[in-house]
């Protein structure tokens, strides 16, 4: 963005840049049959942040992450995604912009057995058109910068379970996505395992990525920057605006 008509800018100071919240729910609902997973819920992820979306199971945090996502729509409401309209997209326009946006990591890994870590990460970028040679390269840088560079060639059943977690994150930001989307990335953990995978969630957030992370863990939640409450389909509290505030947001979607 340059200059208004009138104004002037500094020598050797550069106009700074304009950019979209990297997420945007505005009044978002999804329901299936007679059951309301969400219910007008509203967010603004912006860059760089690092965040826990929080509550019991069967809140609304999993349909949350899935249409921030983009892996399912709403029933009704607005979802932007890095500036785009997601309802304005085809599937492949889509699918496009999930691929160059959003890094996903799970509780269950989803490791092939029989496939080495190598090949499990490089495989992330085979549709990038790339040569196999130089999809391995970065998948070998990945999976070093994860603190694996002597597990490159252990297949799953080889790797601890905080290990195997620490390869599908390697393979979730191999393309460099600006949004990472963790759901309960160390609900299959134990505790030491846990803040493993944690710490490096938070050296991936201190590099410029935007994390989200889905938990049921209360102590999760609470230590990072921003907390969000789900219950019951809406979000209870954000202590980015307050829960007076959010109650508010969803009181008048709702209404």
């Amino acid at each position: 963005m340059g200059p208004r008509v009138g104004e002037s800018q500094p020598v050797g100071e550069p106009w700074p840049e304009v950019r979209p919240p990297v997420v945007e729910l505005e009044g978002v609902s999804k329901t299936y049959g007679d059951v309301v997973a969400l219910a007008g819920a509203g967010i603004v992820v912006r860059r760089g942040e690092m965040l826990a979306i929080v509550g019991p199971s069967g809140s609304g945090k999993s349909t949350m992450l899935n249409i921030m996502g983009t892996l399912d729509r709403p029933s009704a409401g607005t979802v932007r995604v890095d500036g785009h309209t997601v309802d304005a997209l085809s599937d492949r326009q889509l699918s496009a912009l999930r691929a160059r946006t959003i890094g996903f990591v799970f509780q269950a890994f989803h490791l092939a057995a029989g496939v080495p870590a190598l090949d499990a990460v490089a495989d992330g970028l085979l549709y990038s058109g790339l040569p196999r040679g130089e999809r391995r390269g970065l998948a070998e840088r990945a999976l070093r910068g994860v603190g694996l560079g002597q597990r490159l060639h252990n297949e799953p059943h080889q790797l601890s379970g905080g290990e195997r977690q620490r390869v599908a994150i390697a393979r979730a930001v191999l393309g460099d996505p600006p949004l990472l989307l963790a759901d309960e990335p160390t609900g299959a953990l134990d505790s030491h395992s846990g803040e493993v995978v944690m710490e490096l969630l938070r050296t991936l957030h201190r590099a410029g990525t935007t994390v989200v992370v889905i938990t049921h863990d209360r102590d999760i939640a609470a230590s990072l920057p921003r907390e969000v409450r789900i219950k019951d389909g809406r979000i209870a509290y954000d202590s980015a605006a307050g829960e007076a505030a959010a109650a508010a947001v969803t009181e008048r979607v709702g209404a």
